[in-house]
């Protein structure tokens, strides 16, 4: 056999597909959610799409009800129980991030305030995101805009431009058969998620805060003698 045919050929080797990390945060309260519920309709939005570009992609829900107790703990010891640190862990790595939040009194709800609050400041920079939110009725949809947002802005998040609110009258057999307007919003905040996570390399690039320098010496700069 010549060194020729034995050398593979680069230009037919299939090139390595993309792999992308989405997380979704669900902060609805009870069981069934129209929040959850919200939030799986933009997660197979996404994943979708992202399988039609060719991107491999693995998605983690975080149920923050399952957290409530964990969240508070750790508010109070400053230290966060395994599977609340798995949460954080998930979302310190992801590629892009679907939120979504019940709004309650105008804002979004204390348990989902929270679990923001045990996150660390930079664990969600240049995360690509796509916020939304439930509420009773259509008034309470700015919140996204003057509540949500600015919220993952301070944190150095990507937000996608467009928010999706879902009303109780999107729901169930009180929506308007001829109304396109809540599935249409999902799938644009799919598109524009799904174009972010693609350009984002978050999860191949993410550092551990903990980790030691290269070049560390627990004995000093002059090593050991």
């Amino acid at each position: 056999m010549s060194a020729e045919s034995s050398t593979p050929n680069a230009e037919n080797a299939t090139p390595a597909r993309l792999t992308r990390k989405l997380v979704v945060v669900s902060a609805g309260l009870s069981q069934p959610s129209s929040t959850r519920l919200l939030a799986d309709r933009l997660t197979t939005a996404t994943v979708d799409r992202l399988t039609e570009r060719g991107v491999d992609v693995s998605v983690e829900v975080v149920e923050l009800r399952e957290l409530a107790h964990d969240i508070t703990n750790n508010l109070i010891t400053g230290f966060a129980a395994p599977k609340l640190q798995k949460a954080l862990d998930a979302l310190t790595s992801a590629d892009g991030l679907i939120a979504v939040t019940p709004i309650f009194t105008t804002s979004f709800s204390g348990l989902f305030k929270s679990f923001i609050d045990v996150i660390e400041p930079t664990a969600l920079t240049d995360l690509p995101v796509v916020i939304a939110a439930t509420g009773g009725t259509e008034r309470h949809s700015l919140a996204l805009d003057y509540a949500v947002r600015p919220l993952f802005t301070y944190l150095h998040a990507v937000v996608a431009p467009t928010a999706v609110y879902a009303a109780s009258s999107d729901w169930g057999s009180s929506a308007d058969a001829g109304s396109s307007a809540l599935p249409d919003r999902i799938e644009r905040a799919a598109a524009e998620l799904t174009a972010l996570t693609i350009a984002s390399d978050r999860s191949s690039r993410v550092i551990d805060p903990f980790a030691l320098p290269a070049g560390f010496s627990p004995v000093g700069g002059y090593g050991a003698q």
